[in-house]
This record gives C-alpha cells, structure tokens and sequence, in this order.
C-alpha cells in the first residue's frame, strides 16, 4: 500500500501530534542511535524494542501511531523519512540502528543497511541466540539506499533490521497496546543479541 504522506511536512498539515502521534528522543552523546521511525501502532512492538537495545547508553528516536485506528497511514518510507528531531540526532551520530516491522509470519528478522561489517557482527550475536537471520530477503528490505534513515549518520552506513510479525508476536503477550506492556524471555534475548553485535565495536569510551 502507497504512503498516504510523502514527507513529515505533508502529514503534520493533516495529523495532531500529542493526538494522532508522538515523537521521542533521548540524546546520549553515544555516536549510535538506536530509531524506530514507524512506531506505536503503525508497526507495533518496535518501539519498545528499540528503546530497550538504546537502555541507557545509546541515544534513542521513535515515532509512534497514536490512533485508535488507522496508524498505518503515518507511515513514511525510510527513504524519504525527514522528521527534523530525527535528522537532527542523526546528524550527530555515526551509526544509526532501524527498527521495523513487516508483516510476514515466519518469526524472522531481515538485516540490511550499507554497514556491512557491522550486520555480520549482528547476525552472528542472534544466530547464537538462535533467531532466524536473513540478508537475502526481498530488495524492499535491503536497505541500501543511501536516502535511508537507517544509512544517514555521519557514516553514510548503519543497519536496518526488519522483524515479522511472526518474530514480534514471540516478543510480548499480543501486539495490542495493553498486550506490548508485558514482555516475554525472548524479547530480552534478542535485545541482549542486538547490543552484543552493536557494542562490539561502535560505542568508543
């Protein structure tokens, strides 16, 4: 389905933030941020998921759907995601980690993004986890756009991880707001994955 926005300009003339949606940052000098730019209820779970691998060191974005219904119309593709609080973390950071969601059933999550390096650390940390990795999914999930949120740090190259709805609904209770709130072992160990592949070599004390 085609965006119904194509910019952060065009859907803030439509949608009430505080109402319709909400922004969040946390900047913590990290060099990497850890985003979700469709959060809430436009691609459930993933907010929570990225607030938990920021924790309380890595800096941290989401956007997130605020309706009762209907938030997959905030949606705004990865490459044309210009939401000014988010550029502006992203400029001061060197890597950028993209949370999303798709919605295939197999619990699955896609790597991609132009840090090669880094998605081979990452893979690794969540295979030994065993969590289904994919590099070889559909070219929509790859990533490799230079225009891509996840490739915009002062790098020009981050990781983008897309998480099924397979993947997600093994991650909490249900997918519902109430049902997010209550988190499952799995959740922790794919968050703990994650850090351990980021951390490896990207946070510089």
């Amino acid at each position: 389905m085609a965006d119904q926005y194509q910019s952060f300009d065009a859907l803030k003339q439509a949608e009430t933030e505080g109402a319709d949606f909400r922004i969040r940052s946390h900047e913590r000098h990290s060099g990497v941020v850890v985003i979700a730019p469709h959060a809430g209820g436009i691609e459930p779970g993933t907010s929570e998921l990225a607030e938990s691998i920021a924790g309380p060191d890595l800096s941290f974005y989401a956007f997130e759907g605020m309706k009762r219904v209907g938030n997959r119309q905030l949606h705004i593709t990865s490459t044309r995601f210009d939401e000014p609080r988010c550029l502006a973390l992203l400029a001061r950071a060197e890597r950028v980690i993209a949370i999303h969601g798709e919605d295939s059933k197999d619990p699955v999550v896609y790597l991609g993004g132009l840090y090669a390096d880094g998605i081979e650390r990452l893979r690794k940390a969540l295979v030994g986890r065993d969590f289904n990795v994919r590099t070889d999914g559909p070219v929509h999930l790859h990533g490799t756009s230079p225009a891509n949120v996840c490739n915009r740090g002062t790098s020009r190259a981050g990781i983008q991880l897309e998480l099924s709805d397979g993947l997600r609904r093994t991650f909490f209770r249900d997918l519902t707001r109430t049902g997010r709130q209550v988190v499952t072992p799995r959740f922790y160990h794919f968050v703990e994955g994650v850090r351990e592949g980021v951390l490896t070599q990207d946070v510089r004390g």
